[in-house]
C-alpha cells in the first residue's frame, strides 16, 4: 500500500501545484470567474492524479523484461499493417430501449472477437468478448453518422451528456453511436480487465478496443451519409487509429489526446515515489517503446483530409499534458484548438462545444 504519508502529502499540494500551474500561464486572472474556473479544473485533474497515489502500483510488474523484449520483438516484426486485421463483421445479438432524462436511446450488445496477433493470443488476452454500444438515432436514413469513443472511468449512459450527444442528434440532424470499451463503464465486471498496469495487457486491450470501433464504423457505414469519428483522452488514440485503418472515415476529431496509456503511466509514475521507481523504468525502457508502436498514435495518419481533422488540447492539462496534441497537430496539420483550462474541464466547455459542432456542421454537409 501506499504509505499515508505520501498520500496525505500528494493531497495536500492539489491547491498548490493547481496555483503554480496557472500562474505559469498566459493571461490569468485570478479575481476574474475565468481565473477561478481555471483553477477549479485544474485541480480536479491534480485530484484525480493524487487518486492515482493511493491505488497505484507498487513496485515492480511480475514479468522479467525478457517477456516484453520477446512480445516486442514479434510485435514490430508484424507492423501496424499486420498487426491489426480487419475486424469480423459486426452481427447485433440484442438491441433494447432505454432512456436517460429526455433522451431516448438504444443498447446494442454483439459477440466480438478480435484477431489480435498470434503472440497476444498466446497470453491468454484473445478470445470473444461481449461488445455494447449505445445508439441515438433518427428513424430515417441515410443520416451523417458520429462514433464517440469516451474516456478511462466513463462508459455509461451519462456519456450521452458528456459527449453532446443528444445537441448533435437534435440540432446537426446526426445519428450517434457510442461504443463501451473493454472493461469500461457498464462492461467493467467483465472480462477482459482494461485499462491495466502491465504493458502488454494495454497493448492487447487497444488492439482490441481499436477492432470493435472498427466494426461498428463498417456496421454503421451502409447507413451513413458520413462517418465522423471522436476520441476524448483514452479514446484519442482510438479515433486516430481507427481513422487511418478505415479510409472511409470521413473526418476525426481527439479531445486532450494521450500517446498511449503506457506512456500515460510512465509520465506519473514520480507519484509512487520510490516504490515506482521499477515501474517508471520498465515503462520507460526500449523495449516497452517497441511494444507499444503497434498502437502509437503519432505512428498513424487519418485517411480524411487536414481540415477533416479537429484536435482539442486543453492548456493546463495536468493529465495528458499539453505534449501529445502539440505532436498530433505536428503530423496531421488539422485544426488545432487549445482549452484554457484543465483536461477533465473540455467535456464542460461551451467554446470547446461550439467549435465541435461547426466542425461536424461542415462534415455533415458534404
Amino acid at each position: 500500500m501506499i504509505p499515508l504519508r505520501q498520500a496525505a502529502r500528494d493531497f495536500g499540494m492539489v491547491v498548490p501545484r493547481s496555483l503554480a500551474e496557472v500562474r505559469a500561464g498566459p493571461g490569468w486572472e485570478p479575481l476574474q470567474p475565468s481565473g477561478i474556473r481555471r483553477v477549479a479544473e485544474v485541480a480536479i485533474d491534480e485530484m484525480a492524479l493524487a487518486g492515482m497515489t493511493l491505488t497505484g502500483p507498487m513496485g515492480g510488474l511480475g514479468r522479467p523484461v525478457q517477456d516484453y523484449e520477446r512480445v516486442a520483438a514479434e510485435l514490430v516484426s508484424l507492423g501496424i499493417g499486420r498487426a491489426h486485421v480487419d475486424p469480423a463483421v459486426l452481427c447485433p445479438r440484442a438491441t433494447t430501449s432505454h432512456r436517460l432524462g429526455r433522451v431516448r436511446y438504444e443498447r446494442m450488445t454483439y459477440r466480438h472477437r478480435p484477431g489480435l496477433p498470434p503472440v497476444l493470443e498466446a497470453e491468454g488476452l484473445g478470445g470473444p468478448a461481449d461488445g455494447v454500444v449505445h445508439l441515438i438515432r433518427h428513424s430515417d436514413g441515410p443520416r451523417p453518422w458520429l462514433i464517440w469513443v469516451h474516456g478511462t472511468g466513463m462508459g455509461g449512459p451519462a456519456d450521452i451528456a458528456a459527449s453532446r450527444s443528444y445537441r448533435f442528434f437534435s440540432k446537426l440532424g446526426l445519428n450517434i453511436a457510442l461504443p463501451i470499451q473493454p472493461g469500461q463503464g457498464i462492461r467493467r465486471r467483465a472480462w477482459p480487465a482494461y485499462p491495466a498496469v502491465d504493458p502488454i495487457d494495454n497493448v492487447a486491450g487497444m488492439m482490441r478496443t481499436i477492432s470493435e470501433v472498427r466494426a461498428v464504423v463498417r456496421w454503421v457505414q451502409p447507413q451513413a451519409t458520413s462517418v465522423a469519428v471522436a476520441g476524448l483522452s483514452l479514446g484519442s488514440a482510438v479515433a486516430a487509429f481507427v481513422s487511418y485503418l478505415e479510409p472511409q472515415v470521413d473526418a476525426v476529431a481527439l479531445y486532450v489526446p494521450i500517446l498511449g496509456l503506457n506512456q500515460m503511466i510512465a509520465q506519473h509514475q514520480q507519484r509512487w515515489g520510490s516504490a515506482g521507481a521499477e515501474l517508471g523504468r520498465v515503462m520507460q525502457s526500449d523495449a516497452v517503446s517497441a511494444l507499444t508502436s503497434v498502437v502509437d498514435p503519432l505512428a498513424v495518419e487519418p485517411a480524411a483530409p487536414a481540415d477533416r481533422r479537429l484536435i482539442v488540447g486543453a492548456w493546463h492539462d495536468r493529465m495528458a499534458l499539453r505534449r501529445p496534441a502539440e505532436a498530433l497537430n505536428e503530423k496531421w496539420k488539422g485544426k488545432l484548438h487549445w482549452h484554457d483550462g484543465g483536461h477533465v474541464g473540455v467535456m464542460f466547455s461551451s467554446t470547446v462545444t461550439s467549435i465541435t459542432e461547426d466542425f461536424l456542421r461542415r462534415v455533415a454537409s458534404t
